[in-house]
């Protein structure tokens, strides 16, 4: 069995995933729900590798400590940067290191973020699944989630559920 592409991830009501400056502030749901994580601990079991940009990852260690200890991370960059115990930086091909991936033996693999990795993936068409959790927020302006000039996708909808307000979609190829 092949190991999927999984896009796992929330935008606001109008589309946007961070806003202009990369600031995720405003990821909560409506209140009405505290004691969930919203499919998440499920969803991370499934996992054994991530995918993400340097800007999301730098945003991730604003955080606080790395969250993603334990699976092998990419890091997709330009700049020269040395490697850690957690992430191995990257300007590889995507579609070269998904067939090494693929060729492993191990979980599915997330791509976490941020837009210009997840626009490669879409264009090359190397998303399995998209996991998008729908923010009640409508932020006006902010960092897009799908870009211009994309394929034409056709995705059937194999779950839907509502979270503390969160419209979450799950969707596959």
């Amino acid at each position: 069995m092949s190991r999927k592409v999984i896009l796992y991830i929330a935008m606001s009501l109008d589309g946007y995933i961070a806003r202009k400056n990369g600031n995720i502030d405003w990821l909560d749901g409506d209140g009405s729900e505290s004691n969930s994580d919203f499919g998440y601990e499920e969803f991370y079991s499934s996992i054994d590798t991530v995918i993400m940009g340097r800007k999301t990852y730098d945003q991730i260690l604003t955080l606080g400590e790395y969250p993603y200890k334990g699976t092998k991370g990419y890091v997709y960059t330009s700049k020269e940067r040395t490697e850690n115990e957690n992430v191995v930086f990257t300007d590889e091909n995507v579609e070269e290191l998904l067939t090494k991936l693929r060729n492993e033996d191990g979980k599915d693999i997330w791509l976490i973020g941020g837009a210009g990795v997840i626009d490669d993936f879409i264009k090359k068409d190397l998303i399995d699944e998209y996991f998008i959790t729908i923010i009640p927020c409508i932020l006006g302006e902010g960092i897009s989630l799908f870009k211009e000039y994309n394929p034409e996708v056709k995705l059937k909808l194999l779950k839907n559920e509502t979270v503390n307000g969160m419209a979450m979609l799950h969707y596959t190829k």
